[in-house]
């Protein structure tokens, strides 16, 4: 008889739990972007909220936390209760790359973290001034081998993606040229169009208007494959760094412990919107992306891959955050 007492126990607070997530949600969900208002980042978690809203029923507020290079906002979600009305513009930056960076993180990207789905995967291009006696990547590679030490490229920032991109480059090429870290990429692109700074390795969308004006030159991308932006720039595996690939990537995650139904809820409303045709022509055409939309599983494992690439990076590089 107890033990009959004790299942139909067990089974009424599982049911119970079943029904609460089948009926989720029930309230407004935040939605934390770790960056400011305005850029990438806040781009994509406003589009995304945007179209949550819509198809789940309920209002997805966006609330920027920027800081500590995407390190507040991503460490609030890690200790935000884990019941999917918390959730998280997820990047590459503050989820792999801190974590290489920073000797006291507060937050652990496999442990604190339930993988959603990868929204966007983008890259950055070689750009140098239409001045440099280059037009190849061989003649870029002997030009900074002739002058080591004595050329310079910019970043939006120490850990950023265009100076792992740099950094990256100087280890495959065997070349040494100087960071110089701004505190945005508009004021990278101004330094490098006004000749303070060699060259820069630049999002995609940023680069576009300046390349097909002629304002400045496109080598090469650091994807595995070209840009829909730039279908006659090569990629730098192709012109013979056959072990260069860098991409980085926006996407929805969800504090660890987040229920399954849940999480699979929440991969089919994304996926989803990620094929809209609006969400398409902002995220994509606009923003010089490409849209993923994968599984919780592959994304674990995209998220795993590129721990291992950053940190390789970051140590052989000697990286220390400022």
């Amino acid at each position: 008889m107890l033990l009959r007492i004790m299942m139909a126990l067990l089974a009424l607070g599982t049911s119970g739990a079943y029904a609460a997530e089948t009926a989720y949600p029930t309230r407004p969900i935040r939605f934390i972007c770790p960056y400011a208002p305005g850029g990438a980042g806040d781009i994509f978690t406003r589009t995304i909220g945007q179209k949550l809203t819509e198809a789940l029923g309920q209002t997805v507020v966006v609330d920027n936390r920027g800081g500590a290079n995407g390190g507040i906002g991503t460490d609030l979600v890690a200790k935000a209760p884990a019941d999917g009305y918390t959730l998280l513009m997820g990047n590459s930056g503050p989820m792999t790359v801190n974590p290489h960076l920073y000797q006291k993180l507060q937050y652990d990207t496999l442990r604190d973290f339930a993988p959603i789905t990868q929204g966007t995967s983008y890259m950055y291009v070689l750009v140098v001034p239409p001045a440099a006696p280059v037009k190849t990547l061989p003649d870029f590679i002997k030009l900074l081998q002739s002058k080591p030490g004595q050329m310079t490229y910019g970043s939006t920032g120490i850990g950023g993606g265009n100076h792992l991109s740099g950094e990256l480059f100087n280890l495959r090429t065997n070349t040494k040229s100087i960071h110089v870290p701004y505190t945005g990429s508009s004021l990278a692109l101004a330094a490098l169009l006004g000749g303070q700074i060699s060259y820069m390795f630049d999002t995609v969308i940023t680069a576009v208007p300046q390349v097909r004006s002629g304002k400045l030159r496109a080598i090469g991308v650091t994807g595995a494959k070209r840009a829909s932006a730039f279908p006659d720039v090569p990629t730098l595996q192709e012109l013979g760094l056959k072990d260069f690939a860098l991409t980085q990537w926006q996407a929805v995650v969800a504090p660890a412990g987040t229920p399954k139904p849940i999480i699979e809820r929440l991969n089919r409303e994304v996926v989803k919107a990620l094929k809209m045709p609006d969400v398409i022509e902002r995220l994509a055409t606009q923003g010089g992306n490409d849209l993923v939309g994968n599984t919780p599983a592959e994304f674990a494992q995209v998220i795993k891959n590129d721990l291992a690439l950053y940190g390789k990076i970051v140590k052989a590089a000697g990286i220390k955050p400022q």
